[in-house]
């Protein structure tokens, strides 16, 4: 069966739900946001032994390309470690929120960096998406703040991530690019560890979420995403990421009570981005439709 534009979608979603659990797991976890990331990428790392031939990666993709996928590994630590740092400075939903500004990045980032013709409405969504950010920031308590400005560095550092990924996704398999980007971004984040704050051993339970969170969350969901690159474009991709934090806004709400530190106007926000999202897919399905129109109407 051949893997269709709707299976990418299917695959896709399935993946964002796993990723607005992250969220939770990283409120749940003790550790602090360096420690945490440092945990997920290296069991991450390890349990994707058994799918690579870990001593020829270099042989069959060459250094440059082995190079490559170590540096991006690093932006995404990077993304993890701010990530999880706006969860511990304002609260889960917050976090997950702040990842809604994804799509406005990456529509100006992507076709500079993959060289992809630039699409007007690509931005007109993404800014579309900025009220309901207002809206968000408006509804949350003003020491929140530093966590918000932590979220939408992590929003950046993921547009990058993601369009650079878009660039290189067919160079290696999926398994492959996961294992030497996360592999760097252990090492990547090793040296930082002794000057970060509270204990380095998880606790009991910090070691089954931690597990969860690297082979459900993380090894599962990162293998997706890969291959949905190979169907869909990144700005695609990333909005429909948007959906990311109302998953998990819904688990928060339920498992961590965060809705006692929301106000209305933060669902608004919410709203908006939904908007974006479901708008995105109907923009892109009107011009494409209009494109072979008119390639069926120069046939004839």
């Amino acid at each position: 069966m051949a893997y269709s534009e709707n299976r990418a979608y299917a695959e896709l979603h399935l993946a964002v739900f796993l990723w607005g659990f992250t969220a939770i797991l990283g409120d749940l976890i003790s550790l602090n946001a360096v420690t945490l990331v440092w945990w997920r990428v290296l069991l991450t790392s390890l349990s994707l032994l058994a799918f690579v031939r870990a001593g020829k990666i270099i042989k069959d993709l060459g250094l440059r390309q082995v190079l490559i996928f170590a540096g991006l590994g690093c932006i995404v630590a990077l993304h993890w470690a701010t990530f999880y740092g706006a969860i511990k400075l304002a609260n889960a939903s917050v976090g997950l929120i702040c990842m809604a500004t994804t799509s406005l990045f990456s529509s100006i980032v992507e076709p500079w960096i993959t060289g992809r013709k630039f699409l007007w409405y690509e931005l007109l969504l993404g800014a579309f998406i900025l009220p309901g950010i207002w809206l968000i920031v408006d509804g949350v308590d003003p020491s929140m703040t530093t966590g918000i400005l932590v979220g939408l560095l992590s929003a950046l550092l993921v547009a990058i991530f993601s369009s650079f990924n878009k660039r290189y996704v067919d160079k290696a398999d999926p398994f492959r690019i996961t294992f030497i980007e996360l592999s760097a971004g252990t090492l990547f984040l090793t040296p930082f560890l002794p000057f970060m704050p509270g204990s380095f051993m998880p606790t009991a339970m910090d070691w089954v979420y931690l597990v969860i969170l690297a082979v459900l969350c993380t090894t599962f969901t990162n293998y997706l995403f890969l291959r949905v690159l190979k169907k869909l474009s990144a700005f695609a991709a990333n909005l429909t990421i948007n959906l990311e934090p109302v998953y998990g806004i819904a688990l928060a709400y339920f498992i961590l009570n965060d809705a006692e530190e929301l106000t209305p106007s933060f669902y608004w926000g919410t709203g908006l981005i939904l908007v974006a999202v479901f708008g995105y897919a109907g923009l892109k399905r009107y011009f494409r439709l209009k494109k072979e129109a008119a390639a069926g109407g120069a046939g004839l």
